[in-house]
């Protein structure tokens, strides 16, 4: 009996010896190239453990993944960027797979794995930075953006999503992350017609940009505006119509903002970027200091923009809607979100595919604009006379004379204004820049 108890647990015991796992199948690789860095994207079967190294003479950056195999061969690339020469792989012994990327110049690397989502499954990817810079990162809080002494409106163009974030796909395969840049393309194109405006497209190409670094941006600009362009998606494919969403600073206005917010915020988890750190709850602290007045505004223009796009086709909510949208979160630039139609409703597919269409979309865009600063002029010195400026919520003498460079004293003599108090509604003469007094 004792000799029976032996042999069954001898017998278990060799049940439970580690099974080696599968290895890890490497079975793609794409590459986005942006402005500051070039993006590596390895497609995997599984998650995989990796550590990487530098080496000089010839500079190049070593990566080992552990336990993995390259499953056929690679894709090829054109290297006609400033960091990468080639990417050559090769299997080590008992040690899985090395991926040895032949480098131009020094780089400083940034490597993570990603998690699959809709479009791809597990990734590894390899962001590649110049040596003599700094590696992005969000910001550490409010930095307020200098103020400039053109007159020129200056407009921010956010194209959505992009690179690695395809953001939504229609029916037909049409990816949001191509409608949206088109769409700005086209917006760009009218501004820069116009004599009194100077556009700025935040993301000019396919490549991944952050939430975060969409906002940092803008303000290194000195963006008066800032507009990102989307097309929305719905499990409802008879859902249509354009939508405009500013920021709500206490939530979703409704069950399907607070959605879609979710859905637009975790573009930042898709690109490796995560929402939830110190800097998030710093920047909610300080974003209050200023956002009443800024959320304002962005009603204000969001509006304009919502009933020039009401000329040209249906839209879903007949008001701006408001969201907690990271990318509208500028403390001090009017931002609005468009949704300029639903990818999921084919017959709205079919329209954002025509440049026809695409073209109309951009100039309602580009007329709401327009509409929000003949009722907001930012700028006294554009007609070279005085202004007349409506008192709004949240507005300020110092902050009136602020916008319109020019000081309080002065605003105060052309008003005659006693003391600092103003109400909303109330008209205010605006001195030119060189009226002196």
């Amino acid at each position: 009996m004792k000799y029976k108890r032996l042999t069954y647990v001898a017998l278990l015991g060799l049940l439970w010896q580690p099974v080696h796992a599968d290895p890890v199948s490497v079975k793609n690789l794409r590459m986005w190239r942006a402005p500051d860095h070039t993006r590596l994207v390895f497609d995997l079967s599984a998650s995989v453990k990796h550590r990487l190294f530098l080496l000089s003479n010839p500079d190049r950056l070593v990566v080992d993944l552990e336990n993995a195999t390259l499953q056929g061969a690679l894709p090829a690339l054109r290297f006609d960027g400033p960091y990468l020469q080639r990417v050559r792989t090769g299997t080590q012994k008992n040690r899985g797979l090395r991926i040895v990327l032949d480098l131009k110049s020094k780089v400083r690397p940034r490597t993570f794995v990603l998690t699959p989502n809709q479009m791809y499954g597990h990734r590894l990817v390899i962001d590649l930075y110049s040596a003599r810079s700094a590696v992005a990162a969000p910001a550490e809080g409010y930095v307020p953006a200098p103020r400039r002494r053109s007159s020129r409106i200056v407009v921010a163009i956010d194209p959505g999503h992009g690179g690695e974030d395809p953001g939504a796909v229609g029916r037909r395969g049409t990816k949001e992350k191509y409608i949206t840049l088109k769409v700005a393309n086209e917006l760009r194109k009218l501004i820069d017609l116009d004599p009194d405006m100077r556009p700025v497209v935040i993301r000019r190409s396919d490549y991944y940009l952050s939430l975060r670094e969409r906002i940092l941006e803008a303000r290194r600009h000195q963006a008066d505006v800032f507009i990102s362009i989307h097309a929305d998606a719905f499990p409802n494919r008879r859902v249509r119509g354009s939508s405009v969403y500013a920021l709500s600073q206490r939530g979703a206005s409704n069950e399907a903002a607070r959605w879609l917010a979710d859905k637009e915020n975790a573009a930042d988890l898709i690109g490796g970027v995560s929402l939830r750190d110190k800097d998030d709850l710093l920047a909610k602290v300080l974003w209050d200091l200023s956002m009443t007045k800024t959320v304002s505004d962005s009603l204000e223009l969001g509006q304009d923009v919502l009933i020039e796009l009401s000329k040209i086709g249906p839209v879903h909510r007949k008001r701006v809607q408001q969201a907690g949208f990271v990318v509208l979160k500028s403390p001090d630039i009017p931002s609005i979100l468009v949704e300029t139609a639903f990818l999921s409703n084919p017959k709205e597919e079919r329209q954002l595919r025509s440049v026809k269409h695409r073209r109309r979309l951009a100039k309602a865009i580009y007329q709401g604009i327009k509409r929000y600063f003949r009722r907001f002029p930012i700028h006294a010195t554009v007609a070279g006379l005085d202004q007349e400026y409506v008192v709004r919520t949240g507005d300020s003498l110092s902050t009136i004379a602020a916008r319109y460079n020019t000081s309080v004293s002065r605003l105060k003599r052309m008003n005659n204004l006693n003391g600092n108090t103003i109400r909303v509604g109330q008209k205010l003469r605006i001195p030119r820049a060189d009226s002196g007094g």
